[in-house]
């Protein structure tokens, strides 16, 4: 059998556009019969649009879907359910409130004299689980079961109701490593009868369990597929990053401030289920860069200094006196500024305006009883918009009209605003023009020759060793390495990332 006719699901010169963005730019995509395939990239990269055009969430703006061999157009995702192509998220997709049976067989429910045949329904549910070793008492309500249960029920119904093409959407992000162990035992098993299996996670370690090939995307386009066995993991990384392994000679324009004083101290600060207890110092005017793969904890990292998911662990000392750091009120009070990853969802209030929005997070450090009055916010936003350069004919304007990048530097401005002395900056350049990319590259510099100590996560490697004195680096919820001097490498950072301590599972 030729690897073309074995192919169950098989798309080519697949593109999607957003306004201003290229999102899938010709991904060719090819899923064999009985085989798990793992889906790869950064955020960004494509990945979740894909799915949604394979499987009808999005309408595609150009290429071909085959299943079968046979060219399919699902209009949505019930249409592709019918075709044979099932999906199952992270966030479960049932209904809690209802048992696991009527959730198994919901809109199918089986019917005797015109009513629902509680009997027959109840006695295939579990008929059904058993064939998955699930043995549970069907007519439970499904959000009285673990999240692992929850996932093989809900994988239960998508491959009952396809039963031809399967794919996974970081299944294992909450998951323990016995219950990620059940649930490749059931993907194993789908594999052996002839289901074709698409698997997204972001940890390598599981990756290199379970799939059978790889396929990585970035930035909207194919980068490769290549087969598991055959693909080390530093070359997985580099698909993924973009980056080649050669280490570069760089001028660190991160002044080197290891002798300065030590101002902010974590000692095994951490937060169960969310990043291992790690140990971290910053100086006054220090950049430190924070490196690794989507999944590895940056961003826990960075919501656990800044009390959004407080430690539970461990300790933390500014300017050498102990502080706690329960919430972000704590640490806006502290000096500390936080921009988001994600920030049309964590950063900007849309429908507020750009005077608004800059003056958020001081109004939040005075309290409410101590309002900013409109004049004040006007001054405010009119500095903050000359100094950075916002591009915009007004301060009234709702932010969500502002491209990414002005939304990025009025997130700045909030902070900034603010005086802090501590910021944090997660992928501050992510999904921003050139132009603005420049435009703050050259802010974090100025902000560093202020003072100000700055922590910022990025995935642009040669980006972050430019302008950082240190390179922390993380690999599955925990801090690995500390690069500094000659070893702020992209190879000794890649290397890292690779290492196999401990890969796998979630802290």
């Amino acid at each position: 059998m030729t690897e073309q006719s074995n192919s169950i699901l098989a798309a080519s010169g697949i593109c999607k556009y957003f306004p201003g963005a290229t999102a899938l730019d010709h991904v060719d995509f090819d899923l064999r019969r009985g085989e798990i395939l793992a889906l790869l990239g950064e955020n960004g990269a494509g990945k979740s649009t894909l799915v949604k055009c394979l499987t009808g969430a999005y309408r595609r703006d150009g290429g071909r879907i085959l299943l079968d061999g046979r060219e399919i157009d699902p209009k949505d995702t019930g249409a592709a359910q019918t075709l044979g192509i099932g999906t199952v998220y992270q966030e479960v997709n049932l209904l809690g409130n209802l048992t696991v049976a009527e959730n198994l067989y919901l809109g199918r429910q089986p019917r005797r004299l015109g009513m629902i045949d509680t009997r027959r329904m109840n006695a295939d549910a579990r008929d059904l689980l058993l064939g998955y070793g699930i043995d549970i008492d069907v007519r439970q309500e499904l959000a009285g079961f673990s999240v692992a249960i929850q996932q093989v029920v809900a994988i239960a119904r998508a491959v009952d109701l396809s039963g031809k093409v399967l794919i996974l959407d970081e299944p294992t992000a909450s998951l323990d490593a016995q219950e990620v162990a059940m649930l490749f035992g059931i993907m194993r098993d789908l594999k052996a009868k002839g289901l074709g299996i698409v698997f997204i996670t972001h940890f390598l370690g599981q990756v290199y369990e379970v799939a059978d090939r790889v396929t990585v995307l970035r930035n909207g386009c194919l980068v490769g597929t290549r087969d598991t066995a055959s693909l080390d993991r530093k070359t997985l990384i580099s698909m993924m990053l973009g980056r080649e392994l050669e280490a570069v000679e760089k001028n660190h324009s991160g002044k080197d401030r290891s002798e300065g004083a030590v101002r902010y101290r974590f000692d095994a600060f951490g937060r169960r289920g969310r990043v291992q207890p790690f140990d971290l110092t910053v100086r006054a005017g220090e950049v430190v860069g924070m490196a690794g793969l989507l999944g590895s904890g940056r961003t826990e990292t960075a919501e656990t200094l800044f009390g959004v998911h407080p430690s539970d662990s461990g300790s933390a000392e500014v300017d050498g006196k102990a502080v706690k750091i329960g919430s972000p009120r704590d640490a806006i009070r502290l000096g500390f500024g936080f921009c988001p990853e994600d920030r049309k969802t964590d950063g900007i209030v849309g429908d507020l305006s750009i005077r608004e929005n800059i003056a958020l997070a001081l109004q939040a450090r005075r309290g409410w009883l101590r309002p900013i009055s409109a004049r004040e916010q006007a001054e405010l936003a009119d500095r903050y918009i000359a100094a950075l350069d916002i591009r915009t004919t007004d301060r009234e304007k709702p932010i969500r009209l502002l491209s990414g990048g002005n939304q990025q530097k009025v997130i700045l401005a909030r902070w900034l605003a603010t005086n802090p002395q501590f910021l944090i900056l997660d992928e501050p350049t992510r999904g921003i023009d050139v132009g603005a990319h420049a435009e703050i590259i050259r802010l974090i510099e100025q902000l560093c020759a202020q003072g100000l100590s700055l922590l910022i996560i990025s995935s642009e490697l040669e980006e972050l060793l430019a302008y950082s004195s240190r390179v922390v680096v993380l690999r599955d919820r925990r801090h690995v390495a500390e690069l500094s001097g000659a070893d702020m490498t992209t190879a000794h950072i890649v290397e890292a990332i690779a290492s196999q301590g401990g890969e796998g599972q979630p802290a």
